[in-house]
């Protein structure tokens, strides 16, 4: 099958999945978790397909901007399906799910080839390590959204609605938590392996994703040392959260933004 009817129905599943998940926090319908793991699942057995697909396009062994956003979001979407049977996080479908679709689309409908050559198993570990390091620390990212409505709702006292459905405040935060210690240790290895396996991290086409990554790492150091030592959560915690993922985001594709979309224009 053709990579656009893939994605078209990869996304249609995973808006059904979503607009569920929404509903359930709006208090509209009841919660039904296996069904939006279901419809979640079904998405991504259409996800998988066109994002393989899209890299057999590509004549380079790593993909594109696009094409990295595709499979990124896939393995994301694994990660959350995975980790929703153990903790309360199947809430972040509501921004993630959509977002995976509308990531496929735009991958079928504007592929982007990348100009790199082999990946040996250090690279190979690298680039699997980052990807993993991303989808975790998004996934926190979502997760602190919620919990920074969730907290100020309750300073509102606000107690109908979303505040309702969403786990207690402190396991809310708990999760996020777990879930930053989690993406550090991924993001550790990847930094590593890239030290180790990468000619050069600090190549004019690296430079600016090492730097940023560096910082992103920094970032989320910091959070996790000052809410060990110093106590920091709520909000405090979320910003900190939603700072470290942007600056991850900016790594790795505001780099390839630049690389392919600004320098081939110029």
């Amino acid at each position: 099958m053709q990579a656009l009817p893939l994605a078209i129905m990869a996304f249609l599943l995973y808006l059904g999945a979503a607009s569920w998940q929404g509903l359930t926090l709006l208090r509209r319908v009841p919660q039904r978790p296996v069904l939006v793991r279901a419809l979640g699942v079904l998405g991504l057995l259409f996800h998988l397909p066109a994002a393989l697909q899209l890299i057999d396009q590509s004549p380079g062994l790593m993909p594109g901007l696009s094409t990295s956003a595709a499979v990124l979001t896939a393995i994301m979407i694994v990660l959350l399906l995975g980790v929703s049977l153990a903790k309360p996080v199947l809430n972040v479908a509501v921004a993630l799910f959509p977002i995976s679709g509308l990531a496929l689309l735009l991958a079928v409908g504007l592929p982007s080839p990348e100009r790199t050559g082999g990946m040996t198993p250090g690279i190979a570990l690298h680039a699997m390590s980052s990807a993993f390091a991303f989808g975790v620390l998004f996934i926190a990212a979502c997760q602190a959204v919620l919990l920074g409505l969730q907290n100020q709702a309750l300073r509102h006292h606000h107690i109908r609605g979303m505040v309702q459905v969403l786990p207690p405040l402190t396991t809310m935060e708990r999760v996020l938590f777990e879930l930053i210690w989690a993406g550090m240790a991924l993001l550790t290895l990847s930094i590593i392996s890239g030290f180790l396996f990468l000619d050069s991290m600090f190549a004019q086409h690296l430079a600016h994703k090492t730097i940023l990554s560096l910082a992103a790492w920094l970032i989320f150091a910091i959070l996790l040392i000052s809410h060990h030592v110093l106590g920091w959560r709520g909000m405090r915690a979320v910003r900190w959260t939603l700072g470290g993922c942007a600056v991850l985001l900016l790594a790795y594709f505001g780099s390839k933004f630049v690389l392919e979309v600004i320098l081939d224009r110029a």
